[in-house]
This record gives structure tokens, C-alpha cells and sequence, in this order.
């Protein structure tokens, strides 16, 4: 099964572990300072902190603004359920904002949207292609709101020549295991504002200040959200590849666009994007007429060992969110999730696999030809 994403770790990723384990610090120490040290350096922001995983790292980003009760905050439904699960948590409410063609947050639907109660605009760059940036930026600062980008699939991707990780008042990344680098699970809060960062940190390690010795303070309450450092020497090593693994990943993507392009049953959406993305998905999305045969579809695919998936279903539709929002429907979200399919894109594959799995795709859409229902 040659899946939609995946991780690739090689022999040096496996020594740098080892040397890990082989520490007397497996958990708060050097590694992770240096991990946060590099993704500074790289993208190019004053403050880098490491967590566990990408929700716990947006869940301290939420609370570092002060994200509360009764308030809002403003963000796409075509996202993983984490971005709005932790507004939750802080005792705040997702405001549901449709999105454009290419999945991403629709930037000029957003400030009807604004109200009293709204304190933050939580942008998610689909795909790890960037949201309009500054366009969410200008109204952030005209509505005196926090922006944050939710940027688990975009570590390494450019809006324009500004890198990710630099526009909003604070970036999450995720390192999840089918991320473009891994540290199995883990994520990171990349900010400019020294107070954001101040207080993420108090957040993400139980709320502890060392003072003396072995006196220390609680100031806040926090949690035990820290990577470990075998977490951190994974990541530290992956983040050594990043380019080259989103090299791969390009040609791939380019190749699909070439491969694809005039078919009569789906269009992607690669060819169309105006920055550098790191193709975390390559997106395919069908023609209105085959929306009806997309689980037909999904199931032949999986049947010619295509780990194909489907990102996402629109949170409103969860459960959860019917219980607290009561009954939505967005026209392009709900549509988007209609067509969308993710194939295989990733540093495992070749030009060969690409071609292969390709060919696989169009031969499985050359018995979908009518809808079945």
C-alpha cells in the first residue's frame, strides 16, 4: 500500500536516537533546547518552543492570547478537529468561515464574521500552502485581533519569499509522523512576541518557575506537554533533510500536474498555487459528476493498494459541534468535501512510483464513467 503520506527515517536518523537514549537527560535537556535553537534559525523568529504534539502546542497558543469564555475566534472547517477541539478546551467557540477553491480560509469572507466576542483569526494553510497572509494580517490589525496560523502542514513552505512561521503573532507546526519531518508525534510555537512565548512555556511545563536551588513557583496553571529528547534528536536530524524531502515532494507534484492535466474526471489543485507549498497533500478533486461515486471510488483505489484519504470533513458536521453550534452548512466546504481525495505525495516515493500510482489512479476513473447512484 503506498499511502498518502508517510515518514521516511533513514540511518542517521536511527543513530541520532540512539545517542538519545544513550543520555542522562531523556526529557529537559540540551536536545530540545537545540532543536528550538534551529527552528529559530531556519525560518527566521526570536522564539521556538517544542511540544509533545501540535494540539497541545495550539492549545498553548490559545491560551497565551487569552482566549477565554464567551469569546470566539474566527477559522476555516476544513481543518484537523484539534484547531477547534482546543478553542473548546479554553471554554471558547470556532466561528466557522468558508473557504476558496483551494481549501484554504476565503480571507474576504472573515470580517462579516467579526463580532464583539471575537478575539482571534486562526487561519490553517491547507496542504502547506499559505493562506493570504497579509490580507488576514490587515485584519487582524484593523479589528485589534490576535492571528494565528495553524500551520501543521506548512513547515518550510514561503508566502511569497516570507517564510511560514514569520507572518502571525504565533505558528504551530506539527512533526506527526506523516508530516514533511517527523519526531513521531510533536509540534512547535514559533512567535515574535516575547510575552506569548513567556507564557506558552509556563503553559506547556505545569506552570513552574525556578527560582533557587530547589525552590521553585507555580504562577499559572500548566500541564506536562514537553518533548522529550529523543523526540528532539529525531527532530533535530530530520530538520537537516527538510529541503531536500520537500524537493521530492515538489517533483512529484509536478509530475501529477503534468500527468493529470485535461483529464475529464477530477482537477488538481498544485498547478494553480501562487506559493511555495510543501505538498504535505496532493489534493485531486472530482468533476460534480462523480461525486456521487466517491466512495465507489475511495474503495476501488484502496483495492489497487492506493493508501488514498480524505481531508477533511467539515468539523461542523461532527457531532460536537452540531451539539454546540446547532445545524451549519458553508457551500464551498461542504462541496470541497464532496470532491476532495488525497493520493499518494511523499519523500518515499520516485518519478517511478509517481508514474505508477498515476497510472493506477486513471485506469480506477475509467470505470467510474457514470455515477453509480
Amino acid at each position: 500500500m503506498n499511502p498518502y503520506s508517510t515518514q521516511f527515517i533513514e540511518e542517521d536518523d536511527r543513530n541520532a536516537v540512539i545517542k538519545a537514549l544513550q543520555s542522562p537527560n531523556l526529557t529537559q535537556g540540551k536536545l530540545t533546547q537545540d532543536f528550538e535553537e534551529r527552528l529559530c534559525e531556519i525560518i527566521g523568529v526570536k522564539h521556538a518552543l517544542v511540544f509533545n504534539a501540535a494540539t497541545s502546542a495550539l492549545y498553548a497558543a490559545y491560551q497565551a492570547i487569552g482566549l477565554g469564555e464567551k469569546d470566539r475566534a474566527i477559522t476555516s472547517p476544513i481543518t484537523f478537529v484539534a484547531t477547534t477541539n482546543m478553542m473548546l478546551e479554553c471554554n471558547a467557540l470556532p466561528i466557522f468561515c468558508d473557504v476558496k477553491r483551494d481549501g484554504n480560509i476565503n480571507e474576504k469572507l472573515i470580517t462579516p464574521l467579526i463580532t464583539p466576542q471575537t478575539k482571534a483569526i486562526v487561519s490553517v494553510d491547507y496542504a502547506g500552502n499559505s493562506v493570504e497572509a497579509k490580507s488576514i494580517r490587515e485584519i487582524c490589525d484593523k479589528n485589534r485581533l490576535a492571528f494565528i496560523s495553524d500551520s501543521s502542514h506548512s513547515i518550510g513552505a514561503k508566502y511569497y519569499d516570507k517564510n511560514i512561521g514569520t507572518l502571525a503573532d504565533i505558528t504551530i507546526f506539527s512533526f506527526h509522523a506523516i508530516k514533511p519531518i517527523t519526531t513521531a508525534e510533536g509540534g512547535a510555537l514559533l512567535t515574535n512576541n516575547t510575552d506569548f512565548y513567556e507564557q506558552a512555556k509556563l503553559i506547556r511545563s505545569h506552570g513552574v518557575i525556578k527560582k533557587e536551588l530547589w525552590n521553585t513557583d507555580v504562577v499559572r496553571g500548566g500541564f506536562n506537554f514537553r518533548m522529550t529528547e529523543i523526540q528532539a534528536a529525531l527532530g533535530i536530524s530530520q530538520l537537516k533533510k527538510l529541503q531536500r524531502f520537500l524537493h521530492i515532494r515538489e517533483e512529484i507534484a509536478q509530475f501529477y500536474d503534468k500527468i493529470f492535466a485535461g483529464n475529464p474526471y477530477f482537477f488538481t489543485l498544485h498547478q494553480d498555487m501562487r506559493h511555495t507549498t510543501t505538498n504535505h497533500l496532493y489534493p485531486i478533486i472530482l468533476a460534480p459528476e462523480f461525486w456521487c461515486a466517491k466512495e465507489e471510488i475511495f474503495k476501488a483505489l484502496l483495492a489497487s493498494s492506493l493508501g488514498v484519504q480524505v481531508h477533511y470533513k467539515p468539523i461542523y458536521e461532527f457531532s460536537l459541534y452540531k451539539n454546540l453550534l446547532g445545524d451549519l452548512e458553508l457551500p464551498n466546504a461542504r462541496d470541497f468535501y464532496r470532491a476532495e481525495i488525497s493520493i499518494p505525495c511523499h519523500q518515499k516515493m520516485d518519478l517511478t512510483t509517481a508514474k505508477e500510482t498515476a497510472e493506477k489512479i486513471l485506469k480506477v476513473f475509467e470505470n467510474f464513467k457514470t455515477c453509480l447512484r
